[in-house]
């Protein structure tokens, strides 16, 4: 590796793990909110995010293409789709966190990259190789002792994880850079978000009636908490192959399982913990066999 690519790399990594890191850590920012309604801090999330996000399009010249984009009724129905799946996964996650199920959200973004393979398998016809078929036993497993466990099924996180995959899958077939798919996503939220913001100014126990100066300004921040990592991601999404991308999305959800366990002290009995421990099993199998096949790939490409 040559030392402009292996400037790159680092750059790359810092950044990458900088996205993942702010990802994890805003379950803290989420939490310092906890006294707050989900569904108004999601509006005042995607407003004050849309402001910012078109600050950095319009520095970046590219309002334009965003907007022809949206004008576009093909792409305008999968961008609409995919911000329908985004503000259900954000709400999801923040309702998750001020209700104090924070480890039922690192299921869910565990089981997220294995839901991902049996995507690959059901919708785009992709074969399973026996180590990805072994990794999805887990993952059943996982939510059949969870079940089992709690009487019920862990619908919150795979709720959680079932949007994030098939925001996934349609972020594929958008052909916008992340920052400018983010920026079309959050102007067709924009009207509801608007409705969200105004309704909080309604209510006597709205965000603007009741938080103090430092919660407010916490509030009109979550914009930039929210562009900041895609930012970050966007930078390292350029310079590092997948298999290293890959592993690190798996610091949010193990920062997550860390503070909601250790720090805000929700329950983990025997039965919880067993069902993280077959998911985590079916997580290393996806991670070992990704990197080997990666790995024979770049041997046999000429």
């Amino acid at each position: 590796m040559d030392r402009n690519s292996h400037t790159e790399t680092r750059a790359g990594l810092v950044s990458g793990s900088a996205a993942y890191l702010i990802w994890g850590a805003l379950t803290i920012f989420w939490k310092l909110l906890d006294d707050f309604d989900a569904f108004e801090l999601i509006g005042w999330r995607i407003v004050t995010a849309l402001v910012l996000l078109l600050a950095v399009v319009a520095f970046q010249k590219n309002l334009r293409g965003v907007f022809a984009a949206l004008r576009n009724p093909r792409l305008l129905a999968r961008v609409a789709a995919a911000s329908l799946l985004l503000v259900t996964n954000w709400t999801l996650y923040v309702w998750a966190v001020v209700n104090e199920r924070i480890i039922e959200t690192a299921l869910g973004y565990f089981i997220a990259p294995i839901g991902t393979t049996l995507v690959g398998v059901l919708v785009l016809g992709e074969k399973l190789r026996p180590v990805q078929r072994a990794a999805l036993v887990f993952a059943f497993a996982s939510v059949a002792v969870i079940t089992i466990t709690y009487g019920r099924p862990p619908l919150l996180a795979l709720a959680i994880a079932a949007s994030w995959v098939i925001y996934g899958l349609l972020k594929k077939q958008v052909p916008l850079r992340p920052v400018d798919g983010l920026t079309a996503e959050t102007i067709v939220l924009l009207i509801p978000a608007l409705v969200l913001v105004t309704w909080s100014f309604t209510r006597v126990d709205g965000i603007p009636h009741t938080a103090s100066v430092s919660q407010m300004v916490l509030v009109l921040f979550s914009g930039l908490f929210t562009a900041v990592p895609l930012l970050c991601f966007a930078h390292a999404a350029l310079r590092l192959p997948l298999t290293l991308i890959g592993p690190l999305q798996y610091l949010v959800p193990i920062i997550n399982f860390v503070l909601g366990w250790a720090v805000y002290g929700e329950p983990l009995n025997g039965g919880r913990f067993t069902g993280f421990l077959l998911v985590w099993g079916g997580l290393v199998l996806t991670l070992v066999d990704t990197m080997r096949n990666r790995t024979t790939v770049e041997s046999t490409t000429p």
